[in-house]
């Protein structure tokens, strides 16, 4: 980028803003009240004018491409279902001067005070509702006042270790809390997901612009965290997730791999003698800190929702006897009640004796009878808490749950008695605006913005920076992603250049290192169950190639080889009258399915060379032809499926999971070649069978080498199924097998095999110890069935 001259810059500029025309009454993050350029705003200002069109939409495609590489998407929700989709990055970061946001973060950090101090005392001593500052009906009506917990506390000594806000800019430029996010905030991955697409997207200037870093945020909650632990030279954290379908699942999967934390379900977790336990494949081992996020109502079906099917049973009664700490506490969801917001202000001055820094929007409880007169005044220009909105007779924006228009006071009075104890009323809200660009222009859309905090030692730090979302249209109900709002960075931007942080542990720090057996059996039974699809799709690819290279050759369907081998394809459920079968493609989604569950044990670029073979199948399901055509596509997908394996077998690291994955694929590989050898080596197939064996086995160039002879039956037995040094045989698979085994925990206890030890060892043996004559169709069905029930003996040691 060549440097410009002052004049040129401006004319630049000036081109760049002539579609950005703030609404009237509306503040404006990059233009001042004259319409002048704010000064946090002009070195970005100036870099963006700089680029010509074709570049910037370059680098907003190099943005995109890093969140489609990442995988990072979000959870659409329809009418009857749900889907993944691209993540929606505004790719022009919010603005602010450090300055500012110190005066914010000053704000945050006294309400997050102030909000640990109602919580304590709503489980507490309760002297809020005693002296009249909280009303008994709005905390007993609440359903996130877990009665429970009530006189429970926390074993770290607090109920709040990480929080988010809600925030908005007023008309007057005076920011204003939204909401308060205590039960189990989410947005903090993605907010450093936009941060790394963002800085792609605008590298020299983000190299030069003096923003804050977010990794000093991080590392501080990870210390924090570890610091909550009873052995800090052994931390046990983990993140405690609803599941993959979740909407904000790949959040908990990105920080729990970029923390180092173990990303948990409830069925994971079980509570023995009042202590909460992981059951891995080495066993329970203990847990110290969860992460907790999921609502609190269903992290205990016995004490709590019983109807959870999440959570897990006894959860409370290990919290009750100080065995774990939950971040945030089970209960905090209290404080997320909207009618809590008419009364901070004064429960402020009560307990601290100052008013807050940064005011609430003004909301009312609609059950005291001063706040009803007040909706019935003012219903035409309020708000009803979002989640009570269905329960109003007339129409409302879904969004923000405007209403009131329209309807007469006796309406809204009647209304009003039945429905008030129950709802809050809030005024409503102009949001101010921020750049956003827009069919290659850029024009002001409204903007809210999600800070973060974390507890630590020293009190309580704030991420410099944040989620900021952005509405789709001027109208500030469109600003939700499900409504078609979209994400962007928040740079918070110095004087001067800023501190490099890192994940990096300071270096008198000692890292320990988690013990081999700490893999969740869920996570395992995913790898074990990912390898095996794996290998059954690489199966029925090659079974498919050979099918129709053959009907290329004769042009006869009917003729008996393609007959016979029809009829296996049916049986291992592949339609043969589908050029790309449903069955195959069942395979690979099982298997992304699998990869989904432990995206925090799975690599990026294996997960997206994943996704690329299962998209590659969905397209060529609309266009392949039988024949060569068909032929050509299962080899194209056959080289994708060997990229993937490669990139596994190359890149994981050869921790218990690894070994879970490749005990899968070998097992199943073993068991699908003893299947084909008894069908392809059966006494009545056809001519051609054994020729077409070694052609699926990938086993042609060896045979021609190893044997003068033609091919014959006990040739293709010798090396598909009893020779060593073929990757592609029974026999070498089950080698693989014995060596990942003994390397499982408990594997070999005191010199004694484990059970399933034995039979995998007494297993290969009988393999190595076969002449060829002796694996008739029989024994190598035998030899099958003797598989499958050592994966089940492996499921029932380890993964059950």
């Amino acid at each position: 980028m060549r440097p410009r001259d002052g004049l040129a810059a401006q004319d630049a500029i000036a081109r760049l803003l002539a579609d950005y025309h703030p609404l009237p009454g509306v503040a404006d993050e990059l233009l001042d009240q004259t319409g002048r350029i704010r000064p946090v705003w002009e070195r970005f200002m100036a870099h963006l004018a700089a680029l010509p069109p074709e570049e910037l939409s370059a680098r907003f495609a190099r943005g995109d491409q890093y969140l489609r590489d990442a995988g990072v998407f979000f959870r659409q929700y329809g009418d009857d279902n749900s889907s993944e989709r691209a993540w929606p990055l505004s790719h022009i970061p919010v603005l602010i001067d450090e300055a500012e946001w110190n005066t914010v973060a000053e704000g945050l950090i006294q309400r997050a005070d102030l909000l640990e101090a109602v919580v304590a005392d709503l489980y507490g001593p309760n002297r809020l509702v005693g002296t009249g500052q909280l009303p008994a009906t709005l905390v007993g009506r609440s359903p996130e006042w877990l009665r429970p917990l009530v006189g429970v506390p926390p074993r770290s000594g607090h109920h709040l270790h990480f929080l988010a806000f809600e925030l908005g800019r007023g008309p007057d430029g005076t920011w204003w809390v939204l909401g308060d996010r205590a039960q189990a905030p989410s947005g903090a991955g993605f907010a450093l997901e936009n941060r790394m697409a963002t800085a792609r997207v605008f590298a020299e200037l983000y190299a030069e612009a003096n923003a804050h870093r977010l990794a000093g945020f991080f590392r501080t909650f990870r210390d924090a965290l570890h610091g909550l632990c009873e052995d800090h030279r052994e931390p046990r954290v983990a993140i405690l997730t609803p599941g993959p379908l979740n909407d904000t699942y790949f959040e908990h999967a990105y920080i729990a791999r970029y923390l180092g934390f173990m990303l948990l379900e409830g069925e994971d977790l079980t509570v023995e003698k009042g202590h909460v336990m992981v059951r891995t494949v080495g066993g329970l081992m203990p847990i110290d800190v969860l992460w907790r996020r999921l609502d609190a109502a269903f992290a205990d079906p016995l004490e709590l929702n019983s109807g959870s099917r999440i959570g897990t049973p006894g959860l409370v009664g290990a919290v009750r006897r100080g065995n774990v700490s939950l971040v945030n506490a089970l209960g905090s969801g209290i404080l997320e009640t909207r009618a809590l917001l008419a009364f901070l202000p004064r429960i402020s001055m009560a307990l601290r004796g100052e008013p807050l820094r940064i005011p609430n929007i003004a909301t009312w409880w609609c059950g005291q009878p001063v706040e009803r007169a007040h909706v019935r005044a003012n219903a035409a220009r309020m708000m009803i808490g979002s989640a009570l909105s269905t329960r109003l007779p007339f129409d409302l924006d879904s969004a923000t749950g405007i209403g009131g228009q329209g309807r007469g006071p006796e309406e809204i009075d009647a209304w009003i008695e039945s429905e008030g104890p129950a709802l809050v009323g809030q005024e409503a809200v102009t949001l101010s605006t921020t750049p956003a660009h827009v069919d290659g222009r850029l024009v002001p859309r409204p903007m809210s913005l999600r800070a973060f905090l974390v507890r630590t030692a020293r009190g309580w730090e704030v991420m410099p920076g944040g989620f900021a979302r952005i509405g789709r249209t001027p109208d500030p109900t469109a600003i939700a992603m499900q409504r078609g709002g979209s994400a962007a960075d928040v740079w918070i931007l110095g004087p001067g250049p800023t501190q490099s942080v890192t994940m990096l542990p300071e270096p008198s720090v000692a890292q320990p290192r988690l013990k081999q057996g700490a893999l969740p059996s869920r996570a395992g039974d995913n790898l074990f169950w990912l390898g095996r699809y794996i290998e059954r799709a690489e199966g029925m690819m090659r079974l498919l190639r050979a099918h129709h290279i053959r009907l290329a050759e004769t042009g006869d369907p009917d003729a008996p080889l393609l007959t016979y081998l029809d009829r296996h394809l049916g049986d291992v459920g592949l339609d043969p009258g589908q050029e790309i079968p449903d069955g195959l493609r069942a395979t690979l989604s099982a298997a992304t399915s699998s990869a989904g569950q432990v995206r925090d044990r799975f690599s990026t670029d294996g997960w997206m060379a994943l996704n690329d073979l299962s998209r590659t199948a969905r397209r060529m399901a609309g266009t392949a032809r039988a024949g060569d055509d068909c032929a050509r596509a299962m080899g194209v997908l056959l080289r994708k499926i060997t990229g993937f394996s490669g990139l596994v077998h190359e890149n994981m690291y050869r921790f218990t999971g690894w070994r879970f994955l490749v005990i899968g694929r070998a097992m199943e590989r073993s068991m699908e070649m003893a299947g084909l050898l008894a069908w392809l080596g059966a006494p009545d197939a056809p001519d051609g069978a054994l020729d077409l064996a070694i052609e699926i086995g990938d086993s042609v160039m060896t045979h021609r080498r190893r044997y003068a002879a033609a091919t014959t039956r006990e040739t293709v037995i010798d090396l598909l199924a009893l020779d060593g040094m073929n990757p592609r045989a029974i026999l070498y698979q089950m080698g693989e097998v014995r060596n990942q085994v003994a390397l499982l925990p408990g594997a070999d206890v005191n010199g004694q095999l484990s059970r399933l030890s034995r039979e995998v060892m007494r297993l290969h043996t009988d393999v190595a110890t076969q002449l060829p004559e002796g694996l008739d169709t029989d024994a190598l069905l035998d030899l099958r069935d003797r598989l499958f029930d050592l994966s089940g003996l492996l499921s029932e040691t380890y993964l059950g």
